[in-house]
């Protein structure tokens, strides 16, 4: 981290950590509260699916407003907005870590997602304004790293934070990380320049989207008896959400912004990859467990090889992408995150432990690769008044590969291991369910290295050939000044 820091300007040392923080604890808080759902249901005398809404509280509050609070950024000051932000989720784990109920602990956790909202749509935002342009992808490297280390540390700190001192400790765990966030914040993050004029907020469109986004996230983790409404609600809500964006003076996200390919190109694959890396977290605890035999405490020792990788591999991923050019680094992140998951398919089968800590590292790599040339490329060409709203969008479209993970590929777990509970599946039919699971996985890696080719620009060299569309093509028609 601070070989990041170190390149960056002085006052953005200190700014680039409270922003790292910014990205680090709501991406913590997006799973730490899983493994502790069957104490929570003890301590308040709850069924699961009651003390379920404790996750769910969280994830849809955070994915139903994550745009429109960019949005609200960039109108009101990226600035003052992630301060109020960082306050109201340090304040939210507070109420938790006191909560007497379950109801109280719920509302408190529904706060927590409205400012993990705020933190994660409006730190990628304020890259460009506190880092130097040849040092973003290294500044995204680490970012990426905040938030693949967030949520794959998660289940393990929860586990050992209930177990040391009670499941309080789960939400209480953010006071000092908040309080710090908060003094890097708003001593180092450069003002916010004066307000555009006539910028209205599209308060319309901000709702039908909530809808959409709250609707399709229950229907991916309700289950079967569920899904049918919920999907179909979540369908009527777009459709509605796209005639009002087309009617709309100002709308939330401009139709002509999906014109432009190369930001579609760029927020699909990170929705594809997210995706399938939530398959690591879903489907390894249980191989490794069912499968090769493993112990709670070994399974957490292998566990931890994705985020030391990630935590290593991020900033020099960054500086590859700032100096190999984003679009080729995408590329070969995306090439080296298929191989690891074909590996991962079938080595842990033949070599054990040490196969799946080899392909699951090759995974995470390849992951942190693409995630800061992806981040990078995007965030590059966005205009100043449009980088809340694009980074809201591009955290929502990993956040909804993260739901869609979760619910797609632990079917395909299940359905491949052919047995009525995997909890009680054979090592063989955990190995089969295994190795389907990774090959679907990596056929969807797939998917996204081919929407990266077709989003290159034809004309140009391999290391100017950028997933954005033609620069002529800005928001509101804005030319860039030459380079």
């Amino acid at each position: 981290m601070e070989q990041v820091i170190e390149t960056a300007r002085p006052r953005a040392r200190w700014a680039l950590a409270g922003l790292s923080l910014s990205m680090l604890m709501p991406s913590l808080d997006t799973s730490i509260a899983n493994v502790g759902l069957p104490t929570l249901a003890r301590a308040f005398g709850a069924s699961f699916q009651q003390a379920q809404w404790i996750v769910l509280a969280y994830l849809l509050v955070l994915t139903s407003l994550i745009v429109g609070v960019g949005r609200l950024g960039d109108l009101l000051g990226r600035r003052r907005l992630l301060l109020a932000g960082i306050g109201l989720f340090t304040a939210a784990s507070l109420l938790c870590g006191l909560a007497p109920t379950l109801e109280l602990l719920i509302a408190a956790r529904g706060a927590q997602g409205l400012g993990a909202a705020i933190m994660m749509a409006l730190t990628l935002a304020l890259v460009g304004e506190t880092v130097p342009k040849d040092r973003t992808g290294a500044a995204m490297g680490l970012l990426g790293t905040m938030s693949a280390i967030g949520t794959t540390l998660g289940p393990s700190l929860g586990g050992v934070l209930i177990a040391g001192f009670g499941w309080r400790m789960i939400f209480l765990i953010n006071l000092p990380l908040g309080i710090a966030n908060l003094v890097l914040a708003a001593r180092t993050l450069p003002a916010d320049p004066p307000p555009a004029r006539g910028g209205r907020f599209d308060g319309v469109g901000t709702a039908l989207l909530a809808l959409t986004l709250g609707a399709y996230a229950l229907a991916m983790t309700s289950g079967r008896e569920g899904f049918g409404p919920l999907a179909l609600l979540a369908a009527t809500g777009a459709v509605l959400f796209g005639v009002w964006q087309g009617r709309a003076a100002q709308p939330l996200l401009p139709p002509a912004m999906f014109r432009q390919p190369g930001l579609a190109a760029g927020l699909a694959m990170s929705l594809l990859v997210a995706t399938v890396m939530m398959a690591t977290l879903v489907v390894g605890p249980f191989y490794l467990t069912g499968g090769l035999g493993l112990d709670a405490a070994r399974v957490g020792l292998v566990m931890t090889a994705g985020p030391l990788v990630a935590a290593l591999s991020g900033a020099p991923a960054g500086r590859l992408a700032d100096r190999f050019g984003a679009p080729v680094m995408t590329l070969a992140g995306l090439a080296g995150l298929a191989g690891g998951l074909l590996a991962l398919a079938v080595a842990p089968a033949r070599f054990g432990a040490g196969g799946y800590i080899g392909a699951i590292g090759v995974v995470t790599g390849s992951y942190a690769l693409f995630q800061a040339a992806n981040n990078t490329a995007i965030m590059a060409e966005v205009a100043p008044d449009q980088r809340g709203v694009i980074s809201g969008m591009l955290s929502l479209s990993r956040n909804l590969g993260l739901i869609t993970g979760a619910c797609v590929l632990g079917a395909v777990f299940a359905l491949a291991t052919a047995a009525k509970d995997v909890t009680t599946a054979s090592p063989q039919a955990l190995a089969a369910g295994m190795g389907a699971t990774f090959t679907v996985a990596a056929g969807l890696v797939g998917v996204a290295f081919a929407v990266a080719l077709a989003g290159r620009r034809p004309g140009l060299g391999a290391q100017r050939l950028s997933p954005i569309a033609p620069r002529r093509a800005r928001f509101g028609g804005r030319r860039p000044a030459p380079r």
